[in-house]
């Protein structure tokens, strides 16, 4: 499957397995041993292994906050005192959360507090995480259901926040959920460790292949809620 400069690529899988394995092969936590991994025509695998990185933000499934304030968190993995606060209010906004941040009394330097004893939503979680990968200025974009564990209203804000966050960049969608891929350029199906179905929205629900099947798995879910 190619992916081009700038696209929003939507992937969905049926088990978490293939899920970990696409992360693991992109991150290079591994190599493949069956099949290549291209980047601008160069096999990932002669790439400078922190070179590839810093060019990929990545942002999980649960986001990980730690016992600090909002602006070191954003600013996490770089040194802090390097990173003037006018960058990192402009990553908040990117990631749709500056005008929430503010609210707080202590505004950038509210402390979000240990695991579970948060005064932060899922969705802030979620986007505090968003800008902390675009801080780095990153060429790729690689989202782990950052949307999976948060209720509508969550996801539509977040969601928001990865539209604006994809602007100029290459963005890929990893999630079951459909609602948070189906507007992208591309879909890839994967099934049993392979591309199953690609192809748009609209096309792929044409076909009325896995995809379609997939789709209409999910309106009976919510129809029963």
């Amino acid at each position: 499957m190619a992916i081009f400069h700038s696209q929003l690529i939507g992937h969905s899988k049926t088990h978490d397995t293939l899920k970990s394995t696409t992360i693991s092969l992109l991150l290079r936590f591994y190599d493949s041993t069956d099949g290549k991994i291209f980047l601008d025509k160069h096999d990932i695998k002669i790439l400078n292994i922190n070179w590839l990185r810093s060019i990929i933000g990545f942002v999980q499934q649960e986001p990980v906050l730690f016992n600090r304030t909002i602006a070191e968190n954003i600013a996490y993995g770089i040194d802090h005192r390097q990173v003037a606060l006018e960058e990192i209010e402009e990553a908040a906004k990117q990631a749709n959360i500056h005008q929430e941040i503010l609210q707080f009394p202590q505004g950038y330097e509210t402390n979000c507090g240990n695991v579970g004893n948060s005064q932060l939503s899922g969705g802030q979680k979620q986007r505090i995480a968003i800008a902390r990968a675009l801080l780095r200025k990153p060429k790729i974009l690689l989202l782990d259901e950052a949307t999976s564990a948060l209720d509508n209203t969550s996801e539509g804000i977040v969601q928001e926040a990865i539209d604006n966050a994809r602007k100029g960049r290459t963005c890929l969608t990893i999630a079951h959920r459909l609602t948070t891929i189906k507007n992208s350029e591309k879909i890839a199906v994967v099934k049993s460790g392979r591309v199953h179905e690609e192809g748009q929205h609209e096309d792929l629900l044409r076909q009325q292949g896995l995809y379609y099947k997939l789709q209409r798995a999910t309106e009976q879910s919510h129809n029963q809620q």
